[in-house]
């Protein structure tokens, strides 16, 4: 029996299949160092690519903002950083590789085994962020259509890429975001639909291919982790909207057509699969949070739905096959067409819920590096941003609400560090930033494989407070 492992960082033990896993939104100021605010355009081609253990009583909750960064803040040398995480690394357990880079360089400071390729877990996802930035201009929406049926009374529900409309009523708020209602959507139908309203047929045929990725646990669904990919759900696939890790549902698009039925006044035995028919004529629309938005919110609560819904709408984009295999066949090609070098990369999904994806911390550390550098130039759109300012802050949100205690040898991370968490079955990553003493913003990537993520991730967590409070000159 083993530490469960965990699905999207959300734990789950259930005997000797034990299975994924946890759950602040400080904006990094530290990036204005760069002298530039943040400015979501379009996206373009990137510019620049790429622990001593003092328990520490720090402030009864995490300081809301972080001071701006000196853009002349001492760098580090490689052998200071070296001299603080060398031996933490080596005596780490089981199989580790990391990176440390100075994204107003691009050049790597640190590093620790970069030949290997690991499982990343939910840092898989930054792939997926990045390439969606890449794809997407940041305003952009999802999009929730209804179009008159083949029939006098009925009416199409399409699916088109949106997981988050709600079944909520106004004035309770989604786990979501902005998050559309379908409430909004029915009384638009009814006001544009003359006469009765009798069937309703549900249209996914955006997505093709298995609704779930190889590997995945079909238990998943029912322990709230996963809901088969569709195009057409509503609140993810949750049966209790207000739930954020609550079960899922089975069938979600079919459930988003019950749900319409139902504001409709439709029996739920008259909704139905059905495809539109080609120039049908639109009846109403919903839409979702801008993508820059959504891309936070997967991050931050490493949401699985989230980033493979990401991924089909990624190989949409790029003229790929809608798909999880054209998903990240798209995602890796969108990484490369912007400089990156995807070399190494395995993915079989866009969450990072395989075990047989595989990542080497060298690409995460571009990605990140590429979305904290420093702006170039007044026009430049830094359109990676979101990756930074998703990133959940330690010990206050997202999923390192519940890592980095007030004391111990971690503590000083605290509200210092944002990372991306990764965790299953002996694996446990953390990628990410933090601001060292000297006020220099640092990227790195600490990915362990082959020891039970219990024994780990306080192992990360120090590494990462140990550049905290170093200035490593």
């Amino acid at each position: 029996m083993g530490f469960g492992r965990r699905i999207g960082d959300r734990l789950r033990v259930s005997g000797s299949g034990a299975r994924r896993g946890l759950i602040v939104l400080v904006v990094l100021a530290v990036l204005a160092a760069s002298g530039s605010a943040v400015a979501l355009t379009g996206p373009i081609l990137v510019h620049r690519l790429g622990l001593s253990q003092t328990e520490t009583v720090l402030p009864s909750s995490p300081l809301p903002m972080l001071q701006p960064l000196q853009g002349d803040a001492p760098r580090p040398s490689a052998a200071g950083v070296a001299a603080v995480l060398d031996g933490a690394a080596e005596a780490l357990p089981g199989k580790f590789t990391g990176i440390v880079v100075d994204p107003a360089t691009g050049k790597t400071i640190w590093q620790h085994t970069p030949e290997v390729t690991l499982t990343p877990g939910s840092t898989g996802k930054l792939l997926t962020a990045a390439a969606a930035l890449l794809t997407f201009n940041p305003t952009d929406r999802f999009v929730t259509r209804v179009v008159q049926g083949p029939q006098p009374g009925t009416v199409v529900l399409v699916g088109g890429g949106d997981p988050t409309l709600t079944t909520l009523p106004p004035g309770q708020e989604s786990v979501y975001p902005d998050a559309p209602r379908m409430s909004d959507l029915a009384a638009a139908v009814k006001k544009a639909v003359p006469g009765p309203i009798t069937q309703v047929l549900v249209d996914t045929s955006r997505y093709q291919g298995p609704t779930m990725a190889e590997g995945w646990d079909p238990a998943d669904v029912a322990a709230g982790f996963i809901t088969p990919i569709e195009p057409l759900m509503v609140d993810g696939g949750r049966i209790n909207p207000k739930l954020p890790e609550g079960p899922r549902v089975p069938d979600p698009a079919m459930a988003a057509g019950r749900a319409l039925a139902q504001d409709l006044g439709v029996d739920s035995s008259d909704v139905a699969e059905g495809a539109a028919a080609s120039g049908a004529r639109s009846v109403a629309a919903v839409r979702s949070a801008p993508v820059a938005v959504l891309v936070e919110q997967m991050l931050r609560d490493s949401d699985n739905v989230l980033a493979e819904i990401f991924s089909r709408e990624i190989a949409i984009a790029r003229h790929g096959e809608p798909t999880f295999t054209g998903g990240v066949q798209q995602t890796a090609a969108a990484l490369a067409q912007a400089g990156f070098d995807p070399t190494g990369a395995v993915m079989h999904d866009g969450s990072g819920l395989s075990t047989e994806d595989l990542v080497p911390a060298r690409l995460l550390g571009q990605l990140l590096s590429a979305a904290a550098a420093p702006a170039i130039g007044p026009d430049d759109t830094e359109f990676l941003r979101p990756i930074i300012t998703g990133l959940p802050v330690a010990g206050a949100d997202g999923t390192l609400v519940g890592r980095f205690g007030r004391t111990g040898v971690s503590g000083p991370g605290r509200g210092v560090v944002r990372a991306k968490t990764g965790t299953l079955t002996a694996v446990a990553s953390l990628a990410g930033v933090v601001s060292d003493t000297d006020g220099r913003l640092l990227v790195f990537v600490l990915m362990s494989n082959g020891v039970s993520p219990a024994t780990m991730r306080p192992k990360l967590d120090a590494m990462a407070a140990q550049l905290s409070r170093c200035g490593c000159r």
